[in-house]
């Protein structure tokens, strides 16, 4: 039985390059899972690779005919965006396994769906003053860019990735992502390990947290929008 690794982190913690060296390591052979959105697509993006676009009227389409896993939505500057994930017959844990980039709401409610089991989270972290740098960089580079937005999601990374909600979840590993190679080294070894877990281990918990892995207090990790 495959696994699904859940990559998640605050808006510019670097997921997408975590992301993009996990998908191609030899060492795991991970299939991606491409979640689904409403939002307009950005510049540099692709469909099918970030995100399968779409707009409200396709995710209630999905949405009716039970497709639809879990569902986030934004109330933005710019209108509802909703974030979701679909059982769209590209997700099989018989095969092999899979790599998502998620919220600690989707992981929750994906976890849900297939089994706690079943789910291995990897959650980022990122000093809240380079986040802030690099989502500046980033809309600055956009045709249009949107700055309200920005400041918005930045805002809300505090709420949706809460030290009591990161507690709820039961997920006390954590990977600082100020050093890449260190950060990336460090996550491979978690997953080795649990994917080498009997069936049924409880993945992402353990009972004495790893100092090199772990930050507290409150510069979390968060959501993508």
């Amino acid at each position: 039985m495959g696994k699904m690794i859940y990559l998640m982190g605050k808006s510019c913690s670097g997921k997408n390059t975590v992301y993009r060296h996990l998908l191609e390591s030899k060492d795991f052979n991970l299939k991606k899972v491409v979640p689904y959105t409403t939002r307009p697509i950005r510049a540099g993006e692709e469909e099918g690779e970030e995100y399968h676009f779409t707009d409200h009227a396709g995710f209630e389409s999905l949405k009716s005919r039970g497709r639809v896993i879990e569902s986030r939505a934004y109330h933005t500057c710019h209108g509802i965006w909703i974030y979701f994930t679909v059982d769209d017959g590209s997700i099989d844990l018989e095969s092999g396994n899979y790599l998502i980039i998620g919220t600690l709401e989707s992981y929750l409610k994906t976890a849900e769906h297939f089994g706690r089991d079943s789910i291995i989270p990897v959650l980022l972290e990122l000093n809240d003053g380079l986040r802030l740098e690099r989502a500046l960089a980033r809309e600055k580079s956009q045709e249009n860019p949107r700055y309200q937005e920005m400041c918005r999601r930045f805002l809300a990374d505090a709420e949706d990735f809460s030290e009591e909600k990161i507690k709820q979840a039961g997920i006390i590993r954590r990977f600082s992502n100020a050093d890449l190679n260190g950060c990336l080294e460090r996550i491979k070894e978690y997953i080795s390990e649990s994917l080498k877990l009997e069936k049924g281990g409880q993945y992402g918990y353990k009972s004495e947290p790893d100092s090199s892995c772990i930050i507290t207090g409150s510069s979390g990790a968060g959501t993508r929008v």
